[in-house]
């Protein structure tokens, strides 16, 4: 799509995407990881560690549920769930 990057395990549980430009986040991540049905315990699990939140979980209309949150190294990730996971 010449704006996103995406990796994958050989054997497929491990994901990672890198994009240039996103359209509803606040900041653009460096990274995308997906969770799969885990996003609502990571999400629960930054919020306990008191990460900063830059954007919240949230269900995308292009089938996404994600949030972003800034790593204490000040990258911004996107931890995010298909709506097929």
């Amino acid at each position: 799509m010449g704006w996103v990057a995406r990796y994958r395990s050989p054997d497929g549980p491990a994901q990672i995407q890198l994009v240039t430009r996103d359209a509803t986040a606040p900041e653009l991540a460096a990274v995308s990881v997906r969770v799969g049905a885990g996003v609502d315990l990571a999400y629960a699990d930054a919020l306990r560690h008191g990460y900063e939140i830059v954007h919240p979980l949230t269900d995308e209309p292009w089938g996404l549920r994600r949030f972003l949150v800034r790593a204490p190294d000040g990258n911004v990730l996107n931890i995010v769930s298909h709506r097929d996971d």
